[in-house]
């Protein structure tokens, strides 16, 4: 695999680690609600900018994503 493929999905699970800790939720639900309200695909998608932002302006930037997708946490 492509280091930069490998740096994706690690980043990825970092992601979901940290919004599943900051909700007080699993991993596995973290996960499903940031791929039901599409912020896994967003953080896919501009990687090449969220990897240099901190971890809690992502986690400001997922929430407010999912919550205008209708999200609720």
């Amino acid at each position: 695999m492509q280091r930069t493929v490998i740096d994706k999905i690690e980043y990825l699970i970092l992601l979901v680690s940290e919004f599943a800790s900051h909700n007080n939720v699993s991993e596995v639900q973290a996960y499903r609600y940031l791929s039901q309200y599409g912020a896994l695909a967003l953080c896919e998608k501009h990687y090449n900018i969220m990897h240099t932002l901190s971890v809690e302006d992502n986690m400001q930037t997922l929430q407010s994503y999912c919550r205008r997708k209708g999200g609720t946490l």
